[in-house]
């Protein structure tokens, strides 16, 4: 099984025809998507990608005529909000967003637009998702992957790579492998993937990749230590930043409470956590943990 996404997911692409978007939808159909549609406004009917994708003007009518009911967006920051909003309400269940950038007002409105119409959002500022071997949506590079029964959840898409490298080096591969975005307003939180890896039956284990700033890592803690039968390695990148300095993503400012890397890092392991030291020691940690359950 997998979470979110599967070989069965009907993709579209907005923002297909863009430089970005022919290239990662390339490599999407190449690690087999399944691509049904995309979508850039003006230039419906025209095909795309050696013809074998039919893009439409909107996602309204790339859904009627496909069926489609998921999406991924490589859409410029000042019109990205705008088509997560109109795949929402064209009534596309998983959207995508990779776009870096967006207004943090606009993510406010884009943030109840698809809890109102029950739309699930990964991003924005974001790697993507992989389930291994069926459904590729993003930058994530395909190849490091393997299939196996780990489930992979990160706040940086870097880390996310190396996170994966290291536990297939430990000989551990993966079910589904997601990148929530760095941003401070983002549609998927920790807390949310680990409820669903929770109930997916062929993950046996996780590793979560969070950073200094906010609270969420900590959310996603409390929840685990009450509510995960899995083991879970957790690594907290941002040790050595200073209190008020923003390190890489908006989201990651520290104010000097718990959301220091120091804090973060007790209270996971309060809550049950294995904590690795380095990004280094996570294949061998998830090794241990899962044949120590």
């Amino acid at each position: 099984m997998s979470i979110l996404v599967n070989k069965y997911s009907k993709v579209i692409v907005q923002g297909i025809t863009g430089s970005e978007g022919q290239f990662h939808a390339e490599q999407m159909l190449d690690y087999g998507t399944n691509i049904v549609a995309g979508v850039t406004p003006g230039k419906g009917g025209q095909k795309t990608l050696d013809d074998r994708v039919t893009v439409f003007n909107s996602v309204v009518e790339a859904v009627e005529s496909t069926n489609a009911d998921t999406s991924i967006i490589f859409v410029p920051p000042s019109f990205a909000a705008e088509a997560v909003i109109e795949a929402s309400f064209s009534g596309i269940k998983v959207v995508v967003c990779i776009t870096e950038g967006i207004p943090v007002h606009d993510m406010v409105k884009v943030k109840r637009v698809v809890n109102q119409n029950g739309t699930r959002m990964i991003g924005p500022n974001c790697p993507g998702i992989i389930t291994v071997n069926e459904c590729k949506l993003g930058i994530m590079p395909g190849f490091i992957c393997e299939k196996g029964n780990i489930g992979v959840i990160s706040k940086s898409g870097t880390l996310t790579y190396e996170a994966i490298d290291q536990c297939v080096n430990a000989g551990l591969g993966q079910t589904t492998a997601i990148g929530i975005g760095g941003d401070p307003i983002i549609g998927t939180t920790m807390r949310d993937c680990l409820e669903l890896f929770e109930a997916d039956t062929d993950t046996e284990g996780l590793v979560i990749i969070g950073e200094i700033g906010g609270q969420m890592e900590i959310e996603a803690a409390h929840w685990a230590k009450d509510n995960m039968t899995k083991p879970i390695i957790g690594f907290i990148a941002g040790k050595t930043a200073p209190p008020g300095r923003r390190m890489g993503h908006a989201g990651a400012i520290v104010s000097g409470g718990d959301d220091t890397a120091d804090a973060k890092i007790r209270i996971l392991k309060e809550c049950g956590i294995h904590v690795a030291d380095s990004v280094a020691d996570i294949g061998s940690l998830m090794k241990a943990a899962m044949e120590s359950n």
